[in-house]
C-alpha cells in the first residue's frame, strides 16, 4: 500500500468536569487527508485545503506529530501529506488533534501499523503542543481510540478509552469567531479552592460511573464545571443563554467544548438531541453572530481509512 485516504473526526474535550483529561469522538464532522509513500526520507506537506495553514513541516501540526512518529520508525521511504481542512481553526472542537491524529494514524498504516493506537497518541501530542503549548492529549486520544477517554496520567502517558452508551448523541454550536487556545487558558488562575477541587472529582467519578453503567442521570448530574467554566465563559457571548436553553430543553448536560468557542450538549436519544439542537440555535440567534451547528452520534471508532 503507497497511498490511503483518512478521516480524522472532531472531538469535544473536557466534558465540562474533566479538564485536560477526559474527551470524546463525534461522526460525521471531521477532516480528510492523503498520505503517499515516495522514494527519500522524511516528511513533506503538497496540499492544504479549508484553511491558510504553513507548508513548513517543522511548522505544521501535523508535519510536527509525522516527523516524531517518523523519527522513532527510521523507515526506508519518505512520505507526502494533503490536509483537507473541514474543521475550522480555533473552533474547540479539536482541528489541530484532528491534524495531528490523522498524521500518525495516516503514517503508521502505510508503515504497515508498527505501532499501537496507545503509542500513536503520544506521537500526536507533540503536534498539539505546537498548537497549544502544551502536551496534551484530551482530544487526539479519543480522535485516534475513538469513543470516550480518560487521560488517567501523563507520565507514563496512560489512557482509557471507555466505550460510549449507545443513545448518547452530540450537539455542537460552533459560533463564527475565534477563541485561541492560548488565550482560553491565560484566562485561567493557577489555584483552586479545596471546595471547588472537591467538587469536581466528585462530578468527574460520576462521569466515568455513568458512562459504564450506562446511567444517563448520572451522565446529567456529573457533567457540572465549577473550576474551569466560571473563568472561561465570559471568552464566548451567548453562553450562559445557550446553555440554558439546553438544558431546558432537556440536554443530559451543556458546557464549553475544549477551549471555546464551541458550546456543546450530551442528549439521550436523536429525538432529544434534536430539540436542543433547535433550543440551542433560537438561544444564539440574539447573539447576531453567525453559527454552524451540528448533531452527532458517538464515534467509537476514531480516526479510519476512507
Amino acid at each position: 500500500m503507497n497511498e490511503i485516504k483518512i478521516f480524522c473526526p472532531a472531538t469535544i474535550a473536557n466534558l465540562n468536569c474533566g479538564f485536560d483529561v477526559m474527551g470524546v469522538c463525534l461522526e460525521g464532522i471531521g477532516d480528510e487527508m492523503v498520505f503517499r509513500k515516495v522514494p527519500g526520507k522524511g516528511v513533506r506537506i503538497t496540499q492544504i485545503t479549508g484553511a491558510d495553514l504553513p507548508f513548513e513541516t517543522e511548522k505544521n501540526v501535523a508535519g510536527v506529530a509525522a516527523l516524531a512518529l517518523v523519527n522513532a520508525a527510521n523507515p526506508d521511504s519518505g512520505f507526502e501529506i494533503e490536509i483537507h481542512k473541514k474543521i475550522k481553526a480555533g473552533s474547540g472542537i479539536g482541528s489541530s488533534s484532528a491534524s495531528a491524529a490523522g498524521a500518525v494514524f495516516g503514517i503508521n498504516e502505510l508503515m504497515g501499523r508498527p505501532f499501537t493506537k496507545h503509542q500513536l497518541v503520544d506521537f500526536a501530542m507533540k503536534g498539539e503542543a505546537l498548537a497549544s503549548g502544551s502536551e496534551h492529549a484530551d482530544n487526539v486520544a479519543p480522535c485516534i481510540l475513538g469513543g470516550f477517554t480518560l487521560v488517567r496520567g501523563y507520565n507514563p502517558l496512560d489512557v482509557i478509552k471507555i466505550e460510549s452508551p449507545s443513545e448518547i448523541y452530540a450537539v455542537v454550536l460552533h459560533p463564527h469567531i475565534e477563541v485561541k487556545t492560548s488565550d482560553s487558558r491565560a484566562v485561567l488562575s493557577p489555584n483552586v479552592t479545596l471546595k471547588a477541587a472537591i467538587t469536581q472529582w466528585g462530578n468527574l467519578g460520576g462521569l466515568i460511573a455513568g458512562l459504564y453503567t450506562k446511567d444517563y442521570e448520572l451522565i446529567g448530574r456529573s457533567l457540572q464545571d465549577v473550576i474551569i467554566e466560571p473563568m472561561r465563559k465570559k471568552l464566548i457571548p451567548g453562553f450562559e443563554n445557550t446553555k440554558n436553553s439546553a438544558l431546558d430543553a432537556g440536554a443530559l448536560g451543556a458546557g464549553i467544548s475544549g477551549a471555546g468557542p464551541s458550546i456543546f450538549a450530551l442528549c439521550k436519544g436523536q429525538t432529544s438531541a434534536e430539540k436542543v439542537a433547535f433550543a440551542m440555535s433560537n438561544a444564539y440567534l440574539e447573539t447576531g453572530i453567525p453559527f454552524d451547528i451540528h448533531l452527532s452520534k458517538v464515534n467509537d471508532e476514531g480516526v479510519k481509512t476512507i
